[in-house]
């Protein structure tokens, strides 16, 4: 929740609607010290406005490590590495670190990673990493057999007990794009982390001299239950002369079986090495180790005499690759080069947008969220262009290509999707192409939620199918449409995959046959609608005549005496009873995937036109959708923590949410979204550990930010359409590639002021409330004038309104 005092102010705008009630707590601001302080940025950089430990408390599940933008490494302290919470493995309530590891998750609500963790210490080599300095009985409760994490205020002074944790000064504490640092107190050390794509470089200042050691846990990583270590086979580290350390293991957590290498030198000569498996020490002079528990130690004479700087290169293909990795981005020990280098390279991605704005706050949010749409998908392939496929063989790339990890497809095809078709067209052939290889590859077929080569089958639908459409549809060129339309065709019309079989039976899918069944059923419908476009760009008219009126079984779940999408039996029957806040009906499985029939119900993406007089006619579908921001936003026991963010039952926090403040805009009361999606700018995302309502999953809910802020919203990316919203900023210059810009602009914009009154493109007046792709990417100037009384009349007429599937139904339609 934001203080009471910014709560109002943010809330103005809805005064004429009633009923917000958002959920959630703010930490205190953490100190991150000044961006140009500490990389040595021009005061005009973007980049002194990025927060990096914004949504790094509450249930954000971000990092605040170093990382290139979308770079194979992310190298980021780990406080802890099981539980909800520890999903990117940093939390701001933990009191120790256990060191720093090279690979993390940001902002997703299912975890695995945290590869290769390295720990500098002095006296006693400790093998097991400690208790985290928290009373545990108060820090886990139970949810689905998941543990999470509550609110807390870390315990600086609580000893993490007897292990290689440190405690750490938070004060200390800083972090920027590209560069981390922290004083771990337990030895006095100061740890400072920077990062190449596929390298990452640590430096150790040990105030003390003395022998010292670095502890290398090839053990560690992220797993779900306190009792059972993460789960590793194939283990081996072999020892090279004296300042070198590599290998490499297989992991089965969340990605099972996925495949990671790493070479590692340090800046001088270590005078002894010791090797342990299942934590004994192996004989004297042993080089080389295998097993499923290894760690090193790399010892030191005198660590206080000069910073030790270790660079460590990974690769998902072999040792080979991630030597030949470290030696093309690392070649050299200048580790104030690299950070600079990192940090050029994110000034110039933030760079491609440029806002004013008089608000400290919104530059703060809003370039937060910018660099966090940086950090997924992530590089998987080597130097040489070789990367391990969605078959776990190694392939070789075409030259120029590269080959990409984490995409959380089930969030990000809403809106991180169609804001890189903007700000990011050179990134978008390499990125969808990388989607199409892995449904060539892959033993699952199209892709869901591909992790280093593995698909973890997380979340419904399959909507690879909708970013690759979205691509097509916009005239983005150098992919191979082709090669994906087979395999996705035999998983709309063929696959035995996930209740389709009974999808394409029945038309819908039975809550007594499969779970999450209503949810499923409206996700298969919008798959169907992108395929369809697919299928026509390629000539097959048939089966896109097939896919769009499927596209359609939306219908057959929605119940319109009652108008709420429901669960229905495998004979037809509406389950009973029904309350629309519920999760489902079964103690076995849930109906509805993060959601519940009030935000299932406006689910729709594409058929908003022939789903209205559903309800009655366009006037009850706005009555309907008015009902769930102002209803009362309480929750069954048991809802996920996910379903945050609540204005009555609507949940910014979770992804099934973000269009529904739009569709206001096929209504012809686009005033409406303007004051909903103002206040949730204002209200949701200030830039603060807990500024992030639910998670960030890989950069969808920073990416709804950017877009709103832009005064804009894919409501179907398929459609290539953007809604208007309201601007939040007073100016912003977006670089669109081959010398092109679009300008958007406020005149009369503020506090309060969240309506539009009038809008011009390019100097000419403009009464749509929505435009679409092909006119924003040829570039021009959007500009809106902005008030604080809602011109009705805007966006009203029909043919103001956003185009959609079927025909337009008249005001009063039954």
């Amino acid at each position: 929740m934001v203080t009471r005092r910014r709560f109002l102010q943010g809330a103005a705008a809805l005064t004429l609607l009633g009923g917000i009630d958002p959920r959630g707590t703010l930490a205190a601001p953490r100190g991150q010290g000044s961006a140009a302080a500490l990389t040595g940025l021009a005061k005009n950089g973007v980049s002194r406005w990025v927060d990096v430990f914004v949504g790094t408390g509450g249930h954000g599940h971000t990092y605040p490590g170093a990382s290139m933008p979308w770079g194979m490494v992310q190298l980021s302290p780990d406080t802890n590495d099981f539980g909800w919470d520890a999903c990117s493995g940093y939390h701001q309530a933990d009191g120790s670190i256990m060191g720093f590891s090279h690979t993390h998750l940001s902002g997703t609500g299912a975890s695995d990673m945290l590869d290769v963790l390295v720990m500098p210490a002095q006296g006693e080599v400790l093998l097991d990493p400690g208790a985290r300095g928290l009373p545990e009985e108060n820090y886990y409760s139970r949810f689905d057999g998941a543990a999470h994490g509550p609110h807390l205020t870390a315990n600086s002074e609580a000893h993490p007990g007897k292990g290689y944790r440190s405690r750490y000064d938070k004060a200390s504490e800083q972090g920027v794009p590209g560069y981390y640092r922290v004083r771990l107190t337990d030895h006095d050390i100061l740890a400072e982390l920077t990062a190449t794509l596929r390298a990452g470089l640590h430096r150790y200042t040990f105030a003390r001299g003395g022998k010292a050691h670095l502890l290398v846990d090839l053990a560690h990583g992220y797993h779900d239950d306190p009792k059972v270590p993460c789960k590793v086979s194939d283990a081996t580290l072999k020892l090279v002369g004296k300042d070198t350390l590599v290998g490499g293991r297989r992991v089965h957590q969340w990605a099972n079986g996925r495949h990671i290498y790493f070479a590692m030198k340090l800046s001088r000569p270590f005078a002894q090495a010791t090797l342990y498996s299942e934590n004994q020490p192996l004989p004297s002079g042993t080089g080389e180790a295998s097993g499923t528990h290894l760690k090193a130690a790399l010892h030191l004479d005198d660590a206080g005499k000069a910073p030790l700087l270790v660079k460590v290169g990974i690769s998902g293909v072999d040792i080979d690759g991630a030597l030949r990795n470290l030696e093309s981005e690392l070649p050299g020990w200048d580790f104030e080069h690299v950070r600079e280098a990192a940090a050029e390279r994110w000034e110039a991605e933030l760079s491609r947008i440029r806002i004013d704005t008089s608000s400290e706050t919104a530059k703060r949010s809003f370039y937060s969220s910018l660099y966090h749409t940086m950090l997924a998908p992530t590089l998987f392939s080597d130097v040489d262009g070789r990367y391990r496929g969605m078959d776990l063989a190694v392939h070789q790339l075409p030259q120029g290509q590269h080959n990409y990890s984490t995409y959380s497809l089930w969030d990000t095809y809403r809106a991180l999707h169609p804001l890189y078709t903007l700000y990011q067209p050179d990134k978008v052939p390499d990125l969808v192409n990388g989607l199409v290889r892995m449904a060539a590859e892959s033993p699952d077929g199209p892709p869901v939620w591909p992790l280093q080569g593995v698909e973890t089958g997380c979340m419904i639908g399959y909507h690879s199918a909708v970013v690759i459409a979205e691509a097509q549809a916009k005239g983005f060129t150098g992919i191979d449409y082709a090669k994906a339309w087979p395999i996705y065709r035999k998983r709309a019309f063929d696959d035995d995959y996930r209740g389709l079989p009974l999808y394409r039976k029945l038309g819908y899918i039975p809550a007594d046959q499969e779970w999450e069944s209503v949810s499923k059923t409206l996700e298969y419908s919008y798959d169907d609608w992108a395929l369809s476009h697919l299928a026509e760009r390629l000539g097959e008219k048939d089966d896109a005549n097939r896919l769009r009126e499927r596209s359609r079984n939306y219908r057959n779940v929605f119940d319109r005496k009652l108008t709420f999408m429901r669960p229905r039996d495998s004979r037809g029957r509406w389950i009973e009873p029904f309350d629309p806040r519920e999760m489902g009906h079964f103690d076995k499985w849930r109906d509805f995937t993060e959601s519940n029939p009030w935000v299932a119900t406006f689910l729709n993406q594409h058929d908003l036109y022939g789903y209205m007089p559903m309800f009655g006619g366009v006037a009850a579908f706005e009555r309907k959708l008015d009902e769930l921001f102002t209803t009362s936003s309480k929750l069954p026991p048991g809802a996920p923590p996910d379903i945050a963010g609540m204005v009555g039952q609507y949940a910014h926090g979770n992804e099934p949410s973000h269009h529904v403040a739009y569709l206001y805009a096929y209504t012809g009361s686009h005033w409406k979204t303007q004051s909903r999606v103002r206040m949730l700018l204002e209200t949701m995302y200030p830039p603060l550990p807990d500024g992030i309502a639910g998670n960030d999953d890989c950069g969808q809910m920073a990416a709804w930010y950017v877009l709103g802020a832009l005064g804009l919203y894919a409501v179907d990316p398929v459609s290539t359409n953007y809604v208007f919203g309201s601007p939040l900023l007073d100016r912003a210059e977006v670089a669109l590639g081959e010398g092109r810009k679009l300008v958007v602009e406020t005149r009369g914009n503020g506090p309060g002021k969240a309506f539009i009154q009038s809008v011009t493109w390019n100097g000419k007046p403009w009464t749509r409330s929505w435009i679409s792709h092909a006119e924003l990417a040829a570039g021009g100037t959007l500009t809106f004038v902005m008030g604080d009384t809602p011109n009705r009349k805007f966006g009203a007429a029909p043919e103001d309104r956003p185009p959609s599937f079927g025909a337009m139904p008249e005001k009063g339609e039954a």
